[in-house]
């Protein structure tokens, strides 16, 4: 029961991260902008962290979930239910945006852009792959450390949606003008599978940059910030 409940967390908390952030892009771009649709994102991976955090770990990403695995944070055993929980909770949001913007009379619903993520002609400024991969790579990369960070022994519990909801709200600052921000291959995947063509024609660089800077970034929190890692060297 514990485990059902667990991935349950993680599916309607990634499809509240979806609904949240790829919703607002869609049905609300106009108005708030990329200030708004990055606050968007942030609002919704804070809020899902608190409602669904204590049951699952609020993980709502296979990237965050990679890394937290290689960061001895999360048991390999799991790491697959979680994903496919991820994927499956993206994919249901995905459908409610499409069918919430397809009802608008005068919208053409074969043409419905649902926020893919892409590069060449399908990134926003026509970023290329390198400049993608690059992006998605670092930024997942930081999201990971800041993570790690933000929940590890002697961190303040309270304050670790927040830093993390910041976190990400910064990460699509930056990014969404290079992919349309990803560093998540379940919000990849969902509005993918429904939108089709090139957005999943390129879903494979959305899966391998977010998953090896999920990775690196754990990495490198532990050998750099880890708590005893640094008590050790203060010892010495």
């Amino acid at each position: 029961m514990k485990s059902l409940n667990a991935l349950s967390a993680e599916l309607l908390g990634t499809f509240w991260l979806v609904l949240g952030g790829c919703g607002s892009a869609v049905l609300a771009a106009k108005g708030i902008g990329l200030l708004g649709v990055s606050l968007a994102f942030g609002l919704a991976v804070l809020t899902g962290a608190v409602a669904f955090g204590p049951i699952s770990g609020g993980h709502f990403n296979p990237a965050v979930t990679f890394g937290l695995w290689a960061g001895g944070r999360f048991p390999q055993r799991n790491v697959l239910p979680y994903v496919l929980a991820q994927v499956v909770g993206a994919t249901i949001a995905a459908a409610v945006i499409y069918i919430i913007a397809s009802g608008k009379a005068g919208v053409d619903a074969s043409s419905i852009g649902l926020a893919t993520n892409g590069f060449g002609e399908h990134s926003p400024l026509h970023y290329g792959a390198l400049a993608a991969f690059v992006t998605e790579f670092v930024l997942t990369a930081a999201f990971l450390y800041i993570i790690m960070g933000a929940t590890a022994p002697g961190a303040n519990p309270a304050l670790a949606p927040v830093a993390i909801g910041l976190a990400l709200t910064l990460i699509h600052l930056i990014s969404i003008p290079v992919t349309n921000t990803s560093v998540n291959p379940a919000r990849s995947t969902g509005p993918a599978l429904l939108e089709g063509g090139i957005a999943l024609q390129q879903i494979w660089l959305f899966w391998l940059a977010p998953i090896l800077g999920g990775i690196f970034g754990a990495w490198l929190y532990n050998q750099v910030s880890r708590p005893d890692v640094i008590e050790d060297e203060y010892e010495d």
